[in-house]
């Protein structure tokens, strides 16, 4: 019987999801790889994986809605039957926009999935990790942005305003479950070289903005998931409420 550790990463198909999936995997978890609509993407992604000799499946679910986070859970429980990690990746960004042409539809949007999505599934994680509910404990990063810090003036305030909520909610949440036995840190990737940016209408940003970094480059995926293995790892015990910045010291 496999008793390796097993790891929920939303949004794992692509980027930072999927290199989280890859490095989780070669460093021994059992990995459910989430994503939306692109089974190509994430069957690549747990073929790479068992291809290596790790264990990988995936759901197709949103965690915009609570169906969608039903059907995630359900395959948590199914598949494996327990949970010691969740890498809150899931995420969209918009088309850019200064703030008084942004729809209450795009905010709703933005906020059910950047949001309320992390929040929700990190509850679900919870129950099954506490240890007063009778769980291991567990390691939880949720997945922020620089731009919870810089704003994104002109480009993606709603964007930067939902990264900013999840950064407060890394630290409550932190606080109030480290008595039974589970961490909650964040990650905030600056500007990575990821198909994100091709989702809000700016397919070059990434290089577009390496001038006005202080390392004149953006970021690789892999690098952020350097970040985030580390913090479910063993080596960050003691880390818990804390947000780590991956971005080339903007």
């Amino acid at each position: 019987m496999n008793e390796n550790p097993v790891l929920l990463v939303t949004g794992g198909s692509r980027g930072i999801g999927a290199a989280v999936s890859l490095k989780a995997a070669a460093a021994g978890w059992r990995v459910l790889v989430n994503y939306v609509a692109n089974r190509e993407a994430a069957d690549a992604v747990v073929a790479a994986i068992r291809n290596a000799g790790g264990d990988a499946s995936a759901v197709a679910a949103d965690t915009g809605t609570e169906a969608g986070i039903a059907a995630i859970f359900a395959a948590v429980d199914q598949t494996y039957g327990r949970l010691d990690g969740l890498v809150n990746n899931a995420g969209v960004v918009d088309q850019t926009a200064r703030v008084e042409d942004m729809s209450r539809e795009r905010l709703e949007r933005m906020f059910a999935i950047n949001v309320i999505g992390k929040i929700r599934c990190a509850s679900e994680a919870v129950k099954r990790m506490s240890t007063a509910r009778g769980g291991f404990g567990g390691s939880i990063v949720n997945i922020s942005s620089m731009a919870a810090v810089l704003g994104s003036p002109g480009q993606y305030v709603d964007y930067a305003a939902s990264k900013g909520a999840i950064d407060t909610f890394t630290i409550g949440l932190a606080r109030e479950v480290v008595s039974e036995g589970i961490r909650v840190n964040g990650v905030r990737p600056g500007v990575i070289e990821t198909d994100i940016h091709a989702s809000g209408g700016l397919p070059d940003r990434a290089w577009d903005m390496a001038s006005s970094i202080p390392m004149q480059r953006p970021g690789r995926a892999d690098e952020v998931a350097d970040a985030v293995l580390y913090l479910l790892s063993n080596q960050a015990s003691y880390v818990t409420g804390s947000i780590m910045n991956v971005s080339g010291g903007r």
